[in-house]
C-alpha cells in the first residue's frame, strides 16, 4: 500500500515556500456573507461522497476519495473511506455524531487516529463567526508515545463555490493545526486547512491544505519543509434524496 510520505511531496523551503502560501486556495479569504446557522446533517446509511483529491507540486500525487455511510447507530455512525489511484487504503471512521470523530483522520487521508477527547470536526449548528479550539491526545505505535494535536478552527461567512459536483452555498471555515507525533528529528508539523462545508450535500464540498515542518538542528538554516499541498473537490455525492 503506498504511504503518504513527505519526502515523496515536492517539497519546497525558505523563500519558495513563503511564495507559494499566497497561491491557490489560501489567497481566498474565508469571510463572507452572514446566514443562519447550518444543522447537523441527518446522514444514513448509503449516504456516499465522491472526491477528487491531489497533492504535491510538480510530480502530484492523484486519487479519488469515496465516503460511504455503512451503518448508523446512537454514538456510533460508521464510515468507510476508500482512496484508490496513486495512493490506495481503506478504513473505516467512527463518528459519536455527526461532525464528532471518536476515530479516524485528522492529518493524512490514509491514516486512522483514535482521539481523546473526540474530534470535533465540525461543531453543529455551524455558525458563521464561530470559533472552537482542541487540544487532543492520540497513541502512536511508531514511537510508542502519544502524539498531541492542538486544533482551531474559525467559521468565516457564506460564500458559493463551483466544483465538479455542481454549484454550492456553502460556509467557510479555516483550521489552524498543529500535529506532535513525537517524531525526534522533527518539530511539529504546522496545517493551514480551508474548507468549504454546504447543507445540500450534507457534507465538505471543497478544501484546500497546506503543512510545513523543520528538521531539529538544522539551527539558524532552518528551512520550512512542505509536508502538505493538497486539494479536495466533491465530484458526485448522494444525500437526502438529492444525487449530483
Amino acid at each position: 500500500m503506498y504511504r503518504f510520505d513527505p519526502l515523496r511531496r515536492q517539497w519546497l523551503g525558505g523563500a519558495a515556500a513563503l511564495a507559494l502560501a499566497g497561491c491557490g486556495g489560501f489567497s481566498q479569504p474565508t469571510s463572507g456573507a452572514s446566514g443562519a446557522p447550518l444543522p447537523a446533517p441527518d446522514v444514513k446509511v448509503g449516504d456516499r461522497w465522491v472526491y477528487s483529491c491531489r497533492d504535491g507540486f510538480r510530480l502530484p500525487v492523484v486519487w479519488t476519495e469515496t465516503w460511504v455511510v455503512t451503518a448508523v447507530a446512537p454514538q456510533d455512525i460508521q464510515v468507510q473511506v476508500t482512496g484508490e489511484g496513486h495512493v490506495n487504503f481503506q478504513r473505516v471512521e467512527h463518528w459519536l455524531a455527526p461532525g464528532v470523530v471518536a476515530s479516524g483522520a485528522v492529518y493524512d487521508p490514509d491514516e486512522t487516529r483514535v482521539f481523546t477527547p473526540p474530534l470535533i470536526r465540525y461543531q453543529f449548528p455551524l455558525t458563521d463567526g464561530s470559533s472552537w479550539r482542541q487540544s487532543l491526545r492520540t497513541p502512536n505505535a511508531q514511537t510508542g508515545f502519544p502524539s498531541t494535536i492542538e486544533r482551531t478552527v474559525r467559521v468565516g461567512g457564506f460564500q458559493s463555490v463551483t466544483v465538479p459536483a455542481g454549484t454550492f452555498d456553502v460556509l467557510a471555515m479555516r483550521t489552524l493545526m498543529s500535529v506532535d507525533d513525537n517524531n525526534p528529528f522533527r518539530f511539529p508539523t504546522n496545517c493551514n486547512y480551508i474548507t468549504w462545508w454546504s447543507e445540500a450535500a450534507g457534507a465538505m464540498v471543497k478544501m484546500f491544505k497546506q503543512a510545513t515542518y523543520m528538521e531539529r538542528g538544522d539551527g539558524p538554516q532552518a528551512m520550512a519543509i512542505r509536508a502538505q499541498n493538497t486539494s479536495i473537490e466533491l465530484t458526485s455525492f448522494r444525500y437526502g434524496g438529492r444525487s449530483a
